[in-house]
This record gives structure tokens, sequence and C-alpha cells, in this order.
């Protein structure tokens, strides 16, 4: 088993979660709920690892806060 993290953004125009992979070419997917989502983004990783493992572009390291005065 393995574990990717995912960002998860909301659509202002649709109202739909959006949700993709960092580095993980193709990995990206959207949904009406979080779990919509996340079931989403978990049928498409499949399908690409089908293939072989995938080599990331890059390295998801987190989330930072960024204050502007």
């Amino acid at each position: 088993m393995k574990v990717y993290s995912a960002i998860i953004e909301r659509c202002t125009q649709t109202g739909l979660f959006v949700g993709f992979v960092p580095g993980f070419p193709g990995a990206h997917s959207q949904g009406e709920t979080l779990d919509e989502v996340n079931r989403n983004l978990q049928e498409v990783i499949e399908m690409i690892v089908e293939d072989g493992n995938p080599v990331l572009e890059s390295e998801f390291v987190g989330v930072q806060n960024v204050v502007v005065a």
C-alpha cells in the first residue's frame, strides 16, 4: 500500500472539489464531496500505477501560511 498526498480545492464557479497529487502527472479529479474526490483520485492513481510505478516529478513537502501585512 502506498499513500499519496493530494491537494484539494473548491472551484468557486462549479462548487466542485478539485484534487490533484503534486508531481504525479495525470493524477487529478473532481467530485461533489470530499469523499467522492478521494475515491475518484484513488481510481485514477490505480489506473496510472497499473502501467508501472511512475516517477514523481516533485515531492509534496507541506503547506505553509504566508502573512502579508
